[in-house]
């Protein structure tokens, strides 16, 4: 079965002084900025943060790398549930937001590969894989004190959350985010290839008969094409704040 060790070393201890603090889930489509903001604010709250879109990256790409029929469903999802991933602190400073381990490899950066983005959406619709990792995300949130990021945890994975945010954006605004990513990395990039993949993707992952992407009915839209992350990451406090929480400042000032 598919382990995580937390998105820190620390979790164990973390979590015991966390609980009966917040779980916010922040959900939305490829590129609208929820991981920057989700981990800018977790950091400002002192919570856990946690991407659950690099377990479903790491499955799809240990299911290329052994060469797997990516449209067999059943030997996908089995490969998901035997699986022995590490999630942590980043390991290198390089940009990553975690450092990701397969089998002691780290597969952190092969996880935003072309081929890896081909495939995510259908593997992610599987449901064995969604049941293969469903359980570990709602363990590192039973305590509270996390922001998890994804395209469901508002919705399916911690339906209970505190606080729901569901950021969006246009897809031109979005490819032109995952564009200028890859640039600051040396990879290349077409931008109109990926805008042309997350449309595409956008239509899947709205349409799947599981856990198909959408806010939650009591999730806080924000669209995020024209604003910072720090104007993001504000909107959000004053919504912590409200629920009895405070986020400690913090200078970022870059677009989503």
């Amino acid at each position: 079965m598919a382990r995580m060790q937390g998105a820190d070393q620390a979790s164990d201890r973390q979590r015991e002084a966390s609980c009966s603090r917040l779980v916010i889930a922040i959900d939305g489509p490829a590129a609208s900025g929820k991981s920057t903001v989700g981990e800018l604010l977790a950091r400002s709250l002192g919570y856990l943060y946690f991407d659950s879109g690099v377990l479903y990256r790491a499955v799809t790409w240990a299911s290329l790398r052994r060469g797997l029929d990516m449209e067999d469903e059943e030997r996908v999802s089995r490969l998901a549930a035997e699986l022995e991933m590490v999630v942590m602190r980043p390991t290198v400073e390089d940009g990553r937001q975690h450092s990701v381990l397969l089998a002691g490899q780290d597969i952190t950066w092969d996880l935003r590969r072309p081929a890896v983005e081909m495939w995510v959406s259908l593997v992610s619709s599987y449901a064995g894989v969604r049941r293969a990792l469903l359980a570990q995300q709602r363990e590192l949130a039973k305590c509270g004190g996390i922001v998890m990021v994804g395209r469901d945890i508002g919705t399916v994975i911690l339906p209970q959350a505190d606080l729901k945010i569901y950021l969006t954006a246009s897809a031109e605004v979005r490819a032109r985010r995952r564009w200028r990513e890859l640039q600051a990395r040396d990879e290349e990039a077409d931008y109109g290839w990926i805008l042309a993949e997350m449309r595409q993707r956008d239509r899947f992952d709205s349409s799947r008969p599981i856990a198909p992407l959408g806010p939650a009915e009591d999730a806080v839209v924000i669209n995020t094409d024209d604003l910072s992350i720090e104007e993001v990451w504000a909107r959000i406090c004053r919504l912590v704040e409200e629920r009895g929480e405070k986020c400690a400042s913090t200078t970022s000032q870059t677009e989503c």
